[in-house]
């Protein structure tokens, strides 16, 4: 089974449009989104009705959830001052821009999905969440420390957890002890879509591939592919900055961070 997960697009229509035609030629047998529809650029109703169109089965993002609640807060880690301010316009103008039926969608996303997948002998469970299960905007980097994510992964019994909101991709197989047999987790951030922060403006998501043998006890037995796109980045750009919004998201889509 080929499943497709994406996330963060953050109101990025012409990359959106791309990673569906990617998709496309993937041909996979799932399609999954996991959240941050909006914010950050000016095309937020046009994501939203694109995915609802399509029936993709959808969680809430941290921005989703603030956007949702008509409220001042997307829940983001800002750094700096001017990084705060940014996202004050960013939010203020993104809750002007959506229309109340795709409010109150966003309103209803839930926080995460499990696929439970009875394979052999072995069960699997796939845990789908926007930032991590403790917290919808928990920031679960790649140099997190291995017991520590193993411990929520634990928690949460979570064979395979995918996640976003950080924008930068990897896929860590983690190793603990069942029994007799070795166990074997798979924490994977599947990248944004239209806002990479990982050095290249291409977008990114992940093909899961599960196969009917698959086992937690094979460390092979999961794949996960990280599937760069082009799209129109100059069209995204020129977007931010004929908008309110603050021509530094301009630059953030052409130089990917």
């Amino acid at each position: 089974m080929k499943i497709a997960l994406f996330s963060d697009i953050h109101a990025n229509l012409p990359a959106l449009e791309a990673c569906f035609t990617s998709m496309e030629e993937q041909k996979p047998d799932a399609i999954y989104c996991l959240g941050d529809l909006v914010g950050y650029n000016i095309w937020p109703n046009e994501v939203i009705n694109e995915i609802r169109k399509r029936g993709i089965p959808t969680i809430a993002g941290n921005y989703d959830q603030g956007i949702g609640l008509m409220t001042d807060e997307c829940g983001c880690a800002y750094k700096t001052d001017t990084e705060k301010d940014m996202g004050k316009i960013s939010i203020s103008y993104t809750n002007s821009l959506v229309l109340p039926d795709e409010r109150k969608y966003l309103r209803t996303l839930p926080s995460h999905i499990r696929v439970e997948f009875q394979l052999n002998n072995d069960k699997l469970n796939l845990l789908l969440v926007h930032g991590s299960p403790r917290k919808i905007n928990e920031y679960l980097f790649e140099d997190r420390e291995e017991k520590s994510l193993l411990r929520i992964m634990e928690q949460a019994d979570a064979d395979i957890m995918c996640f976003g909101h950080t924008h930068k991709p990897y896929h860590r197989i983690l190793p603990t002890e069942a029994g007799d047999q070795p166990h074997y987790r798979h924490a994977i951030n599947i990248g944004s879509v239209g806002k990479p922060k990982d050095g290249t403006p291409r977008g990114c998501y992940v093909i899961l591939t599960i196969n009917s043998d698959s086992s937690i006890s094979n460390k092979e037995a999961i794949q996960a592919e990280f599937i760069r796109f082009d799209y129109d980045v100059e069209k995204a750009a020129r977007a931010v900055e004929e908008s309110p919004l603050p021509n530094e998201y301009a630059d953030m889509l052409r130089r990917g961070y």
